[in-house]
């Protein structure tokens, strides 16, 4: 039978350079030579501070008098509170560039904070008022300043213009959009990684592991996101082990970072997320579980509850994974657990009577109606949130 034509659009971020296998420090110092920029502005977690001779402190040192400040209380799932009172700073240092260093809630922030700059935003009631401006609909007015991105996670929100902030008083995440909010450089340094927790660098892989399943399952997936996500779900599956077993490795974290980007082009090239990512959403901007653990608790469940409509495609990725007699939900099972991540909703603090709750908050989010199978109702949700909540390790 004849394969019908697909139609769809593909948005660019507007990125124009990926450097890997160099120092950061060294590649974001030669690219701001090269721009002829003199006022670098930087943002990062408290927690990089404390580090010595981590790699906030050596790009610091290599900025050398183009450095003119620094925002460091950046909070976990990107706070919009946070987002303007690094914005005020920034402005105030006369920055031309911020250099983005941690992980995804740090470049999150740092898209809105660049978007605050563009629109004069200093306050708080005004960056939320501003939202429509930057919710996709419209583009918005960018400015003159950008971004260089030094990831120190596996959540690859380096590679997208879209940057999903928190309202601490609704609980609520929104997501704010502008092509110039991604970052114009990236550095992929896998000595950048050696600082950041174990745990954490792995669970961020897990979640990027989720940007690569959910595309390649979507129903919107196509060949160049399936090429991108099944090519990330067999390097992922792969180096979180092997990471776990020999950290030091930064062969095995070059590699993960390969498949952490391959898993975001997956989802970036018009295929998307599904409700693994939804629930996701509301686990942490509701509950504050870290962004990779909201991964290791909600994608095996949403596998196993779409299976009957994707079971093939299903298969296929569990094949790639290198596991033929498996279904996927068991493989992402049995790789969380190798991992000794969280499994259950328990495991991340959430017990079984916050499950309505939970399945309201994330029944609003936009993933879930391009859940492979449709989610009707809240009532849907609290289905696979039962999943999660029993235990399948």
């Amino acid at each position: 039978m004849a394969r019908s034509v697909q139609a769809g659009i593909v948005s660019f971020p507007a990125q124009e350079l990926v450097i890997y296998g160099r120092s950061a420090h060294e590649a974001i110092a030669a690219e701001v030579d090269q721009r002829g920029l003199h006022r670098i502005f930087v943002t990062s977690t408290r927690s990089l501070t404390r580090i010595e001779n981590g790699p906030l402190q050596r790009i610091v040192e290599a900025l050398g008098p183009r450095y003119v400040g620094r925002f460091t209380a950046i909070g976990s799932h990107s706070p919009d509170h946070n987002i303007v009172a690094a914005a005020i700073a920034a402005r105030q240092a006369g920055t031309e560039l911020i250099v983005a260093i941690g992980g995804g809630s740090v470049i999150d922030a740092t898209k809105a904070i660049l978007m605050c700059l563009w629109e004069g935003i200093d306050t708080v009631d005004a960056f939320r008022t501003a939202h429509p401006m930057f919710d996709g609909t419209s583009t918005g007015k960018p400015g003159r300043e950008r971004m260089f991105a030094v990831p120190t996670t596996l959540s690859a929100a380096e590679f997208t213009s879209s940057a999903a902030i928190t309202n601490p008083d609704t609980g609520q995440k929104l997501a704010y959009r502008h092509r110039n909010a991604a970052p114009q450089v990236v550095v992929l340094d896998p000595g950048a990684t050696l600082n950041t927790p174990l745990r954490l660098l792995l669970t961020t892989g897990v979640r990027a592991i989720d940007h690569a399943i959910e595309a390649f399952c979507s129903v919107s997936a196509n060949p160049m996101s399936d090429a991108y996500a099944l090519s990330a779900a067999r390097l992922l599956s792969e180096t979180l082990p092997a990471m776990k077993v020999d950290p030091e490795n930064l062969t095995q974290r070059q590699l993960a970072q390969f498949g952490m980007w391959q898993g975001a082009l997956s989802a970036s090239m018009g295929a998307g997320t599904g409700a693994s990512h939804a629930i996701g959403y509301a686990l942490g901007a509701s509950y504050g579980v870290p962004h990779g653990e909201t991964s290791c608790v909600s994608l095996a469940p949403t596998l196993r509850w779409n299976a009957e409509v994707n079971g093939e495609r299903q298969k296929l990725l569990a094949e790639t994974m290198g596991y033929r007699d498996q279904p996927a939900w068991e493989v992402i099972r049995d790789l969380v657990c190798r991992l000794d991540a969280p499994i259950t909703l328990g495991d991340v603090g959430i017990v079984a009577s916050e499950i309505p709750r939970l399945a309201e908050h994330a029944f609003t989010y936009a993933p879930m109606r391009n859940n492979p199978r449709p989610i009707r109702s809240p009532d849907d949700v609290a289905e696979i949130l039962a999943l999660m909540d029993a235990g399948l390790c």
